[in-house]
């Protein structure tokens, strides 16, 4: 069983390295470079394979060092070199292996919202007043990791309480492979701290649930306009306080779903319901992915949470100065790091276990 899988693999590497070398002189001909649009489809399915058949390439070359190793072990060898050829062989049968398991994560199947912008929706939970500036701390949180990767923000709605934080916050992440990295953010994540409020100094917890939607296209989503009812309204700010005189606020409901999306911060009518739009694509896109997941329920277990809301996914103890990770384990005592967009540590750790959990279950 498991030649027939390393057989498997390797027929498959051996197709993907033929197709980049067809790719490689197609790309290079004048009748393609003459075709612009065809010539950037081709770089872009030639880019897609690039990194595999590197990889493959040297796994070739690392394998025939350690042919070669042990080839010359059976020769007649004086002590000294003998041992300068085993030092190596052991060098280089462990590259193999790492290279192996680099290949295998390679080929899993890819996420096709992997490469998309993002958009993100924060909303206070359990605790009132002290959800919502926690909302706020995990949208500085968000917006401080995209600085930190050179993405761009934009806010697409909020409503903001008398406090500076939001009881809910949209905005997007625009920047290449952001799905990829932010999409184990969706869940509720939990707060651990003692409240401005708090005279007595006693630790409160709170909720704020966190979603993240793929951007979705036009072409990803078949919206008909016939299906979506749309009002304007009066922009009000905190208390009810009228911040625009006109009926710029837009209120987009898709009739089908039943899902309502409001957009006031832009002076814009055309603006906001443009921001609407877009929301609503998001959550319908959210809504076929989830229907997809549950045809794939096996598939959906053997991953690392990716999208439920209900899921307690990470507490932010402030007393302790800690962020825990609930579902793969992991503690670290940076707490101030981390809200300032210090991520990595926590998105790496994540990818890795549910790239591990993929392949357990396709060798199984």
């Amino acid at each position: 069983m498991l030649e027939r899988c390393v057989f498997a693999l390797f027929d498959r590497l051996s197709e993907l390295e033929k197709k980049y070398n067809e790719l490689s002189e197609r790309i290079n001909s004048p009748d393609t470079i003459k075709d612009q649009n065809l010539w950037r489809e081709l770089m872009k399915e030639h880019s897609a394979i690039t990194p595999v058949v590197s990889k493959y390439q040297e796994y070739r070359k690392i394998s025939d060092s350690v042919l070669e190793g042990k080839e010359m072990l059976n020769e007649n060898l004086d002590d000294e070199f003998r041992q300068l050829v085993k030092e190596e062989l052991k060098e280089n049968q462990e590259k193999y292996e790492l290279i192996k398991e680099e290949l295998k994560v390679l080929l899993l199947p890819k996420d096709p919202n992997d490469e998309k912008n993002v958009i993100v929706e924060i909303r206070g939970g359990a605790g009132g007043d002290e959800a919502a500036l926690f909302a706020g701390d995990l949208y500085r949180m968000y917006s401080m990791y995209a600085e930190r990767t050179r993405w761009k923000t934009e806010i697409l709605s909020s409503n903001e309480n008398n406090l500076g934080g939001f009881k809910e916050v949209v905005f997007m992440i625009n920047g290449r492979g952001a799905y990829s990295r932010l999409k184990y953010e969706s869940g509720v994540h939990r707060v651990q701290r003692i409240p401005t409020t708090e005279s007595g100094g006693r630790i409160h917890t709170s909720t704020v649930t966190v979603a993240v939607l793929p951007e979705a296209e036009e072409v990803d989503v078949a919206l008909d306009m016939n299906d979506v009812r749309i009002d304007v309204f009066r922009s009000s700010g905190n208390g009810g306080q009228s911040v625009n005189t006109t009926d710029s606020a837009v209120r987009v409901t898709h009739n089908p779903s039943g899902i309502v999306v409001s957009c006031q911060d832009e002076k814009s009518q055309l603006k906001n319901k443009d921001k609407a739009l877009k929301i609503l694509r998001a959550k319908l896109y959210e809504l076929e992915l989830e229907k997809q997941q549950s045809e794939l329920s096996a598939e959906r277990k053997s991953q690392v949470g990716t999208g439920d809301r209900s899921e307690r996914i990470r507490t932010y103890n402030f007393p302790q100065g800690r962020v825990t990770d609930h579902r793969v384990g992991l503690t670290l005592h940076r707490l101030d790091g981390v809200l300032d967009g210090d991520l990595d540590e926590i998105m790496d750790t994540l990818i890795t276990t549910d790239q591990a959990e993929k392949l357990k279950g396709a060798d199984g």
